[in-house]
């Protein structure tokens, strides 16, 4: 029998009236809310790479395609939840990333988990982020993911040591960085944070401090707050 309890239609049509329900998106909304933006977790190289170009219609009717012939690669459906997350339909992704929690494979369940994570950060509930993300760590504390994602949203909210020991775990455990250089940055301040933290803890003040000036000018003000931290103690 399929993992899968419900047939992949039905949770997409769920996902749809959700579309439908929240009209133009949230994304105008994210700034006023306290929200400290991390990272997301894209499975596939293909879909992430539609989804940075702009081609979100391409790469959600491959995903589509791809649970059509595999309802149990629940991988695709949480891509597709990203692809909602861009567009700021953040009821439509939650169905998405719940039914991957409830029924996915344990590294489907980590994705989802993070992603959920970053979601519940954007929307300022901080305390729901940080337990998505904490137990999307516990799944595999070996995997560099969500350390990366729990050092942003440490540091976002002010947590510089809690920040400096998650990411001092994910670069042990990313030496190379192909993990960092996986992770999907839904907004691009999760990229100017993510590079200006590993060039602090390289100490590469030079490096660190053109990051953090952008962050600084960016539109979430917890992340800018941030940012004019880090900046007066260079």
């Amino acid at each position: 029998m399929s993992k899968v309890s419900k047939p992949f239609e039905k949770v997409l049509a769920l996902a749809a009236l959700s579309l439908a329900a929240c009209g133009a998106g949230a994304d105008a909304r994210l700034f006023e809310t306290g929200g400290t933006p991390v990272a997301a977790l894209v499975s596939s190289p293909w879909a992430a790479g539609k989804l940075k170009d702009g081609d979100r219609a391409v790469a959600r009717a491959g995903l589509e395609a791809d649970l059509s012939a595999d309802p149990d690669r629940l991988s695709a459906l949480n891509d597709l939840a990203v692809s909602y997350v861009l567009d700021g339909h953040f009821d439509a992704a939650r169905q998405l990333l719940d039914t991957v929690v409830a029924e996915g494979d344990a590294r489907e369940q980590q994705a989802a988990l993070v992603n959920l994570g970053e979601l519940y950060a954007l929307e300022g509930y901080l305390s729901a982020a940080a337990a998505h993300l904490e137990t999307a760590r516990s799944i595999d504390p070996g995997s560099a993911a969500p350390h990366y994602a729990l050092a942003l949203f440490f540091d976002g909210r002010g947590d510089f040591a809690g920040a400096g020991a998650a990411l001092g775990e994910a670069l042990r455990l990313d030496p190379e960085g192909a993990v960092r250089e996986s992770l999907f940055m839904v907004h691009p301040e999760e990229a100017l944070h993510l590079e200006a933290l590993v060039a602090l803890a390289a100490g590469d003040r030079a490096r660190a401090e053109p990051l953090l000036r952008a962050l600084s000018q960016g539109r979430f003000p917890a992340l800018a707050a941030v940012a004019d931290r880090h900046l007066a103690e260079l």
